[in-house]
């Protein structure tokens, strides 16, 4: 028998297996994230921390530079747009959200090490939400910025194989 819809879950209080809402709807993306056929390109590790902020770890090697020796810049957006993308996913329940726009600032070339990208909601509830992302690298530093436009889909999470609600 197939899960409540996590929208349905959210309107609960709790849940038999203990989950919050909330909680059953952030275990359900990160089940999401980790189904996505790209992360095997780019292994990470999603944790959706609380409603509007997630957070992204992820290892960087020499088999992602560039040909002047540092990382390219495909891993800075892929994991700053996923951030903030699931940011804003931890607060629509019912549908995917799909990116419309996203700006990156680099500020710094990333080398190979531990890196966490972490997306925060800034506005927008309805129909287009803005979310911002930043990269930290293993010393600390920011390495980079983004800021993204997204919206609601017609695709309901509850149709996507990887969203399992527990």
């Amino acid at each position: 028998m197939p899960c409540l819809p996590c929208s349905q879950r959210a309107k609960r209080a709790m849940q038999p297996d203990g989950q919050s809402g909330a909680s059953a709807h952030h275990r359900a993306l990160e089940s999401l994230y980790r189904s996505a056929p790209i992360n095997t390109l780019f292994p990470s590790t999603l944790e959706i921390v609380e409603d509007g902020f997630a957070r992204i770890s992820f290892f960087v090697g020499t088999e992602h530079y560039h040909a002047a020796g540092a990382v390219h810049g495909t891993a800075y957006f892929k994991m700053l747009d996923d951030a903030a993308f699931y940011a804003v996913n931890s607060l629509v329940t019912d549908r995917f959200i799909l990116t419309t726009a996203f700006n990156l600032l680099f500020t710094k070339p990333l080398k190979a090490g531990m890196v966490i990208a972490e997306g925060r909601w800034i506005s927008g509830q309805r129909r287009v939400f803005v979310a911002d992302a930043r990269l930290i690298d293993s010393d600390g530093e920011e390495a980079a910025r983004g800021t993204g436009t997204f919206m609601r889909s017609g695709i309901p999470l509850s149709t996507l194989p990887g969203y399992a609600c527990k």
